[in-house]
């Protein structure tokens, strides 16, 4: 045993008087012992915490420290029945799911306390409550039969605190309806522990099956996902959230419930905002979670920068500016053309009715109120955005996507559709064929 007492500086004398009686006891005890001070209100106010939290976090990362300094894999910590019981309701008026009613653990990992102001990171080490089990009062009648006399804490006793005013002043109502209110909420404890740990293995299953992970993204996809039952939905949802963001504690139940509204029912390119800065984003067959500021990485298509305009000349090759690719045009006649033009597989080449392209040819990306008669919609136009949606661009390459407009009407979008009024029909003489090419050296 190696015994570590914080002090957090909350207390002024009586803390401060705290920390000789630990160092007395263990020598008594002839146990090694680590007695550090630190200012948890400087620290709650530098990160923007609440006293308790900011306590919390200082009060681990010290237990989490001395234990890496002394070679333990193991903290041992005295929470009892009683405090179960307080955290148990404390989760339930605050909101919680199933992971938040199962309270504290007999055992766990340090890890995942979420900690954020930790020197190292936690690896192996395991925290215990082996007194989680016995209620305070045979606790202090164990004190009373062996002479042992506890310091008071009186802080316990100020109800600004949350966990003091369920103590001493919801807990008694409770008991006058329910005199063992406190076993029962023990018991939900381990009621739900054992049903998280079947919806966890759940989820681990799910998670291989729906989930990608990559630095900084968590991208799912779409059909699969969707086929999960809502609880796993929900829990994976979470699971990308703790992946991205380790400190979190507590996720709020409206950002997970908007996130799996979104990605159940949502249409491509909408959003959700989730905690601490993370977004779902939804696209055509998947969706991702990640850092609101995360783009999409563009695919290796022949795209142009937002604005761009390029003259293109017929036949010739017309270089896309900042890119590899190019756009080769070439004139031929029907007849050479004519077994091809309707098997056409590729989408990056196309052919048209040279003699109905009027005006000069230019390369640019979309404009506000383009439109297009997409070929087999007999001639009716639509607006460009909606082809896109429609033929499932991704949102990122939009505004880069390369029109060929002849004049001042779109003859192509490349890499979706040419325009009916450009179509290669019997009556055409002469064929405009394009295809982009990549550029060698």
């Amino acid at each position: 045993l190696h015994v570590a007492h914080l002090n957090h500086q909350l207390r002024g004398a009586d803390a401060d008087a705290d920390a000789p009686f630990v160092a007395q006891l263990a020598a008594d005890w002839g146990l090694p012992c680590t007695i550090v001070a630190r200012d948890v209100t400087a620290y709650a106010e530098r990160e923007r915490l609440a006293i308790e939290e900011a306590a919390r976090q200082m009060r681990y990362g010290f237990l989490a420290e001395v234990a890496q300094q002394v070679g333990s894999n193991t903290v041992a910590i005295a929470h009892h029945a009683d405090d179960q019981a307080e955290s148990v309701l404390m989760h339930i008026i605050r909101g919680s799911g199933i992971a938040g009613l199962r309270g504290m653990r007999p055992k766990s990992e340090m890890g995942d306390l979420r900690l954020a102001n930790l020197q190292s990171p936690i690896s192996n080490l395991q925290l215990i409550r082996p007194l989680l089990y016995v209620t305070r009062a045979d606790i202090e009648a164990y004190c009373a039969v062996n002479g042992l006399n506890p310091r008071f804490d009186v802080s316990n006793l100020d109800q600004t605190y949350f966990r003091n005013w369920l103590r001493h002043t919801v807990l008694p109502l409770l008991a006058q309806h329910n005199p063992g209110v406190r076993d029962v909420l023990c018991r939900t404890a381990e009621v739900a522990a054992a049903d998280y740990d079947l919806l966890r293995e759940d989820m681990e299953r799910a998670w291989t099956q729906v989930a990608h992970v990559s630095p900084g993204v968590v991208a799912f996809n779409l059909a699969d996902w969707r086929a999960l039952p809502l609880a796993l939905k929900r829990a994976t949802v979470r699971q990308a959230i703790h992946q991205l963001r380790r400190h979190l504690r507590n996720i709020n139940f409206v950002h997970v419930e908007r996130a799996v509204d979104v990605a159940e029912r949502g249409a491509t390119g909408d959003r959700a905002t989730l905690a601490d800065g993370l977004m779902l984003t939804l696209a055509y067959d998947s969706f991702t979670i990640a850092d609101e500021s995360h783009e999409e990485p563009l695919l290796d298509w022949p795209l142009l920068e937002p604005g761009t305009l390029v003259t293109v000349n017929a036949p010739g090759i017309c270089a896309l500016p900042d890119s590899d690719w190019a756009l080769e045009t070439q004139v031929t006649t029907i007849e050479e053309t004519a077994q091809v033009v309707t098997t056409n597989p590729d989408p990056w080449t196309a052919y048209l009715d040279a003699d109905a392209c009027s005006g000069p040819l230019t390369l640019r990306t979309r404009w506000p109120g383009d439109r297009i008669a997409p070929q087999g919609m007999g001639g009716h136009t639509m607006k460009l955005n909606e082809l896109m949606i429609n033929t499932k661009t991704p949102r990122a390459a939009r505004d880069r996507m390369p029109l060929l407009v002849c004049g001042e009407r779109i003859a192509w979008a490349c890499g979706l559709r040419i325009d009916e009024h450009v179509r290669v029909t019997s009556a055409a003489r002469r064929v405009l064929h394009l295809r982009f090419v990549r550029l060698v050296g």
